[in-house]
Parts: C-alpha cells; structure tokens; sequence
C-alpha cells in the first residue's frame, strides 16, 4: 500500500517506520523530529533514507510538502507515575508542540501514543485531539506488560489478539551468573525467568539492572541482553546494535512496542 508523506515525531528510533515496513506500506518520503544523536545514528543505519528535520520546536508545516501520515509519542516524563507528577508543566507539555504540528500539516491519518496517566490530563489530550485513545497492552502481543493510550483517527481500531508470549519465550539463553541474588536487586523488581510477562522496560533500564534484572530457581541472577529487550519491543533483532549497550536499553525504554504500532496502522485504508 501507498501512504505518500510521513512525518514522525519524538520517535526516537524510528519504530514508526520498522511499523510502517512490517506491513510492506510504501511512502515516498519519512521526515523524522528527532534530537537524540544515537537515535538519530541507529535510524540512519537501518533507513539511511530517512529525512532528518531537527527538534520539533523548529519544524514548521509551511516547510513540509503535504503529509498523509503523522505520529509522535509525545515526552511522557511528567504524566507517568514514575516521574515527576508535573503534567503539562513539565516535559510532557511538549505535547502541544505536536497539536500545533498536527493543525499546520492538516494529515490525512494521525497516532499520538503516551502512558496511562491521569484522566484530568487524559481528558484534556483528548479533547484537543477530538479522538478518545484506545487503551492496548503491549502484552497482547509480547512478552512485556506495557499499558498505553492511542489516540488515533485511523477508523475503527480494536485491541489485538493476544498471542500468549511469555518471558521464557523470549530469552536467548537460560545461563545465570553462579552467585547469590543479591538483596539489592530485588529492589529493583527482579523477576524469576519462569514468570509470565516482564515489566514495563523504562529509559534508565540499562542502570545497574534496574528494571532488567531475571533470577532463576537457585537465586543466580542476570540482566536481560540488548537483544532481549528488542525481543519485548518486538524490534527487529540487532536493530540497535550500532551504539553503547547504555543506549540501546535507553532507546528500547523509550521507544514503542512495534507490533502493536504495526497492528494500528494495518486499519489504514
């Protein structure tokens, strides 16, 4: 299928595009607002045709050619529960950068996605939008629990099918270092290999296992791999493996679960 134009925003490494490829959609032109350089670096690794257009405070519609597709996940910091509680005040108020974005290039097709936040402030997004969000977890198609909200236009849109993938499904290997599970990572949410779904990856997940680390049986413990990780973003495998290992979880916790972006977009007629 032709989309035309499509014009990304705060999409760091590109999933809107692995999407958009998963379903064979083709596009004459993919205009990425963009700031982060290894976001930046492994987008152009994997698209090197991608346009690249700076920060979203300095795209201006008027400089684009007619878009048919526009998407962006929006700063979630200040409307998670594990952030900072400002809302529109602090970095999530980036939000309206991608109204005024939305009201230049007028697009045929739109898909803001963000956390599950408050309803004061999920009523607000709602109206300047004019679309209620679709809430789908993650989980229904990987072996992650990530609950987001999607507002789209894209008609007709309903949860996928859950296809009962499991954390053990996902792993490259079952070795655990030998010694104690240490105290300190319990903290952290460890959680034994066996377990059903792991938990939502965040940016800081590449921090001294925060957030990453799995145990077996005997209490031996390890983090989970880059590629791991891709696998709970269903991101093709490697996709990421042109920077730091920091990064590559950084950009994985930050960016979209691809297959229920691909899912969205196969609604486009």
């Amino acid at each position: 299928m032709k989309i035309g134009n499509v014009l990304s925003l705060f999409d760091g490494m590109s999933c809107g595009q692995i999407a958009l490829n998963k379903l064979n959609f083709e596009y004459d032109n993919y205009f990425a607002s963009e700031i982060d350089k290894y976001a930046i670096q492994v987008t152009q690794k994997n698209y090197p045709n991608t346009k690249q257009i700076g920060s979203i405070t300095e795209v201006k519609g008027t400089d684009l050619p007619k878009i048919d597709l526009l998407f962006g996940g929006s700063p979630c910091q200040s409307f998670s529960s594990a952030g900072n509680g400002k809302g529109f005040d602090g970095k999530s108020g980036l939000f309206w950068e991608f109204v005024r974005v939305l009201n230049e290039v007028k697009p045929k097709y739109f898909l803001l996605e963000n956390v599950v936040m408050k309803k004061e402030w999920e009523d607000v997004i709602t109206e300047a939008l004019g679309v209620k969000p679709i809430k789908i977890n993650s989980k229904l198609v990987s072996a992650q629990n990530r609950p987001r909200l999607y507002w789209t236009n894209i008609p007709n849109v309903i949860e996928p099918e859950d296809k009962n993938i499991k954390l053990i499904d996902i792993l490259e290997n079952n070795i655990f270092d030998k010694e104690p599970y240490e105290e300190k990572y319990r903290s952290n949410k460890a959680l034994n290999y066996k377990s059903d779904k792991f938990n939502t990856l965040r940016a800081n997940a590449g921090s001294k296992t925060r957030g990453i680390g799995i145990c077996n049986d005997k209490g031996w413990w390890r983090k989970l791999t880059p590629v791991e990780c891709e696998h709970l973003q269903t991101v093709p495998v490697n996709y990421t493996d042109c920077v730091s290992d920091s990064q590559r979880y950084k950009m994985l916790g930050n960016g979209w679960t691809i297959d229920v972006i691909s899912h969205i977009f196969s609604y486009i007629k």
